[in-house]
């Protein structure tokens, strides 16, 4: 078997993000919604330490869909007639999603407050 070097690695890394981006529509959400984050702190003046905590939520929104995303890859392609298991395990997935998404927007709503109020 033949060694990946960490160029390869990387490369592969890149493709997948491109495919995340390019074929799954909520990845175009959340990016609308995180844009309209960073303008918001930009605008805002947040500090250091709330920039963090904002790209730290930006970040685990993505996760968690790219998570949801291949576990529904992975389920469709294991059972591609509905599956009650299958679909009850894309059901927790998504629930990743809705969790983290919850999550930012109180962490957002937490940061922004002083600064709108």
């Amino acid at each position: 078997m033949q060694r990946k070097n960490f160029i390869s690695s990387l490369g592969f890394a890149i493709k997948g993000i491109k495919a995340f981006f390019s074929l799954e529509l909520h990845a175009i959400y959340h990016s609308v919604a995180a844009v309209a984050v960073i303008v918001a702190g930009i605008i805002l003046g947040v500090n250091r330490y709330e920039w963090a905590l904002l790209i730290i939520a930006i970040s685990l929104v993505f996760i968690c869909e790219m998570l949801n995303t291949t576990i529904e890859w992975i389920m469709n392609l294991l059972h591609p007639q509905h599956h009650k298991k299958a679909a009850m395990i894309k059901d927790l997935a998504a629930g990743f999603v809705l969790f983290s998404s919850f999550m930012a927007v109180i962490l957002g709503i937490i940061v922004f407050y002083p600064y709108i109020f």
